[in-house]
């Protein structure tokens, strides 16, 4: 495959135009704060860091046209066996590693024998972090 068609790589799974493709992306960088008790003031609050971030791509697959049937199936598969993978994004930004939390799929447009036509899929991934002390 030219590598320049790659949006994204997930582990093993490669995002672009002749595969499956994300038609959008959500990132969500939360930051964890905590209340501290202040006498007869409200409390304050305390900057404890980065909490996990969060990225969501939802698409649309024609299995028909490019990759078959099974790419979501895969993709769940992955997630059950719980190893995060190394994401990097098509401009060579490396996001380091993610886990997918979870898979979702809406297969419609069938055809006699009961095969999709069009699947809509979204894929939730946390980073895993550092294993570093």
């Amino acid at each position: 495959m030219n590598l320049s068609l790659i949006m994204m790589a997930l582990g093993m799974f490669r995002f672009g135009m002749r595969r499956e493709s994300y038609q959008s992306f959500t990132k969500s960088a939360p930051m964890r704060w905590s209340p501290v008790a202040r006498a007869g003031r409200m409390p304050a609050l305390q900057f404890n860091g980065p909490d996990t971030a969060t990225v969501t791509l939802a698409g649309v697959i024609y299995p028909h046209f490019r990759g078959g049937l099974r790419q979501i199936d895969l993709m769940e598969a992955q997630a059950r066996a719980g190893m995060p993978m190394m994401l990097v994004d098509g401009l060579g930004w490396i996001w380091d590693r993610h886990v997918i939390t979870q898979v979702d799929q809406t297969k419609t447009v069938f055809m006699a024998d009961g095969a999709p036509q069009k699947i809509e899929f979204s894929i939730t991934l946390q980073s895993y972090g550092e294993d570093r002390a």
